[in-house]
């Protein structure tokens, strides 16, 4: 079959479009779907590989929670990823996110809870903040957006002190904490491995397409 060169040109750019359109937009992928490359674990001894295009977190009986972090800090963006999760276990993603005492210290900052529900999936608590919970009393109520066993598509926008999350197209918060944008107004993304008793998993939580568009401060 012939081929014309405006053909060609044409097929090519249908081709290439896709990514185009996501460079054009500002989106960075985070995780490249072979490789760890620009991430670092912190905390705990939880095993974390990279296995059909997903990073895949497997808990380890004894460890504290473990977080795979990126080497790279973020203020204001917008971060899209998939998640599963088995059932019995509660994960997380930090942004905005440090480490207390060292650079190995304790990982601490908001985090955006993952949980087969019905449960809390996509709000927001501040891991070894101090604070617990951020979302307020009131607004903190299980629902069942978060699909159980299955890809869950999240929508987290932080700029400024309002931290916005979507599970699955559906809003979950919109928190607006001045206190936390002021120990935290910048820092990496986590991924959370939670720690587990002696009676309990072996589980399994695993992410993809994992990217971030940051964003220009609102001040």
């Amino acid at each position: 079959m012939k081929i014309t060169l405006m053909k060609f040109a044409a097929l090519a750019a249908l081709i290439l479009s896709p990514a185009l359109a996501i460079a054009e937009e500002g989106w960075t992928p985070l995780f490249d779907g072979k490789t760890l490359t620009g991430w670092t674990q912190k905390n705990g001894t939880a095993k974390y590989t990279v296995e059909d295009g997903a990073v895949v977190g497997r808990t380890e009986v004894g460890s504290p929670n473990s977080f795979l972090c990126t080497d790279k800090s973020y203020g204001d963006f917008e971060l899209e990823f998939e998640v599963k999760v088995d059932n019995g276990l509660n994960s997380g993603v930090q942004i905005r996110s440090q480490t207390k005492d060292t650079p190995t210290g304790r990982v601490n900052g908001p985090q955006v809870e993952i949980e087969s529900g019905p449960a809390e999936a996509g709000y927001v608590y501040g891991e070894a903040t101090g604070r617990g919970w951020l979302t307020p009393p009131e607004r903190l109520k299980p629902h069942a957006k978060f699909k159980n066993e299955e890809w869950n598509k999240f929508r987290v926008v932080a700029q400024g002190p309002r931290i916005q999350t979507w599970i699955n197209g559906e809003p979950i918060e919109d928190l607006t904490d001045a206190e936390i944008y002021k120990t935290h107004p910048a820092g990496f993304i986590g991924l959370q491995v939670h720690g587990i008793g002696k009676n309990s998993g072996p589980f399994e939580v695993s992410w993809k397409n994992i990217r971030i568009r940051e964003l220009k401060s609102d001040k």
